[in-house]
């Protein structure tokens, strides 16, 4: 029931407004009010979920982990408005791999989905694995990927089966076309044998079948476009985007916005368009006062392609790239942005990887994970939002490469098995997209102190028999549930990948 003191609040509330008109302050009221209405928003609604995914970006490629010769402000922005993980891992150091951890929670070799697959792949993330498209889905949640999936590129693998509403984007790798460097001195039907034309697919569909360098330029626009307008055509209700950059795996491409803008050359020019793809979700969160609402999370699939030279990034200070279980090979650079819920400027140490995200998600969501399945990943809400005091969940990190177990690690240790691994040896890599070939290089049972000896350069096990010993009884439990191809051993609770029927047309 209205009464006469409710007319007089509002007649003064009016009042007010109107005098702050006239001094220019209403604007400022009025956002103050949207504030409000945002934090209440963000309290009672499920959180919105956007990951940015890298592919080959190495340690140092944004300006809040050191990057040179080139500016990143969207992604300092994230960092002075959220957290940064200094030891934040890939499950592994090559495509696929890493991307099936991500969405599913879970080691590559859990899984089954080992290396990069290609365009002959038959195999692809199998149709029973619960995947974080899928348990946002599950909640209500609209879902999206733009950009490289990787997972298999025949229909029963793609994204639509996977969880996701929405798919634009390569099915693998950019370089898996017929004019990858390899084969670019042979005759294009020669060359066609070993590498087809790179498609483009939209939902189930190729919608072109032979990408151009052209086209390829335009990709991280097309991409940050298609984010945008998701976020715009879903703003009222929780949704899940998922935006795996095809970048900055090469070949290098980018749109005539970017070029030469760097002082790092094309490689320089890329990040900065990356960034600005950052630049445009985050405006476009703001816009629809959707910020304190949504989780964004920008990493990367593993280290860089460090024989491609300058077309490679850096993954400085730590120990080789790409293709390596050392530290350069799947350590990451990761930025964590919610305000209000993740503290901001703040910097985190411990340990955590890319298979945390699906437990860490389904917590914030209320979505039950699967109960008959083996999730690897740890819920890292209290390393999220909690202080420089909180300890990682992980007692045990396995550095698996191709169904090897290379190596294992603790928040503070690591220990290597003795294995082979790709290196330049202290030489320069590759100009122009042009790569320089590896030497081979070989470790015996070396451990690290990452604390103290983050590139990986002094072998303490003399110094710590019992640590190495520790190290050692936990790999061998790994073996157990894993497997290792060089030892030899079959897991016990290893899950088969998706196969094509024979009956489906491929």
């Amino acid at each position: 029931m209205l009464t006469k003191y409710t007319f007089t609040f509002r007649y003064l509330t009016t009042l007010l407004l109107v005098i702050a008109l006239g001094s220019g302050r209403a604007l400022c009221l009025a956002d103050e009010g949207g504030l409000a209405d945002e934090e209440a928003k963000a309290d009672t609604e499920q959180p919105n979920i956007v990951i940015i995914f890298m592919d080959d970006m190495g340690y140092a490629d944004i300006g809040p982990f050191g990057a040179k010769g080139y500016q990143t402000p969207h992604l300092e922005r994230m960092a002075q408005e959220g957290r940064k993980f200094t030891d934040f891992h890939a499950a592994t150091a090559v495509c696929s791999a890493s991307r099936a951890a991500l969405l599913t929670g879970c080691y590559p070799e859990r899984v089954s989905i080992l290396g990069a697959l290609g365009p002959s792949a038959t195999h692809g993330l199998h149709p029973s694995e619960i995947t974080l498209a899928e348990l946002c889905q599950q909640r209500g949640y609209a879902t999206a990927i733009f950009g490289k999936w990787h997972l298999g590129h025949h229909r029963p693998f793609l994204p639509l089966q996977h969880g996701f509403d929405e798919y634009f984007g390569l099915p693998y790798s950019n370089d898996m076309w017929p004019h990858h460097p390899a084969v670019a001195h042979l005759p294009m039907v020669e060359r066609l044998k070993r590498w087809p034309h790179l498609p483009l697919i939209e939902g189930n569909e190729i919608i072109h079948a032979e990408m151009t360098g052209e086209d390829q330029a335009q990709l991280t626009t097309q991409y940050t476009h298609r984010a945008v307008q998701f976020i715009e055509q879903n703003k009222d209700r929780p949704f899940f985007l998922y935006v795996p950059h095809s970048m900055v795996h090469v070949p290098l491409y980018v749109s005539e916005k970017f070029k030469g803008k760097s002082e790092q050359g094309l490689f320089g020019d890329v990040m900065m368009e990356i960034d600005w793809s950052v630049g445009q979700i985050l405006a476009t969160l703001d816009k629809h006062h959707l910020s304190r609402q949504t989780l964004v999370v920008f990493t990367s699939d593993n280290g860089p392609w460090l024989n491609y030279g300058d077309h490679a990034g850096s993954a400085a200070p730590l120990r080789e790239g790409k293709g390596t279980m050392f530290e350069g090979g799947y350590r990451e650079p990761c930025l964590m942005r919610w305000p209000g819920k993740i503290p901001a400027g703040t910097t985190c140490d411990e340990l955590a990887t890319t298979m945390d995200l699906l437990p860490t998600v389904a917590q914030l969501i209320d979505a039950p994970l699967p109960t008959e399945r083996i999730i690897d990943g740890k819920d890292i809400r209290p390393l999220m939002f909690g202080d420089a005091n909180i300890r990682s969940p992980h007692e045990l990190f396995c550095c698996y490469y191709g169904g090897q177990l290379q190596a294992v690690r603790d928040r503070r240790w690591k220990l290597h098995f003795p294995h082979t691994f790709r290196t330049l040896a202290g030489k320069p890599g590759g100009k122009d997209g042009i790569p320089v070939d590896y030497s081979q290089g070989k470790i015996g049972v070396e451990l690290f102190d990452l604390k103290h000896d983050v590139g990986e350069t002094t072998n303490v096990a003399d110094q710590h028999p019992e640590i190495v010993a520790r190290l050692e009884k936990l790999a061998s439990l790994a073996r157990v549930d894993l497997g290792d191809q060089l030892t030899g051993q079959m897991g016990e609770n290893v899950r088969p990948a998706g196969k094509l029927d024979a009956e489906i047309n491929p």
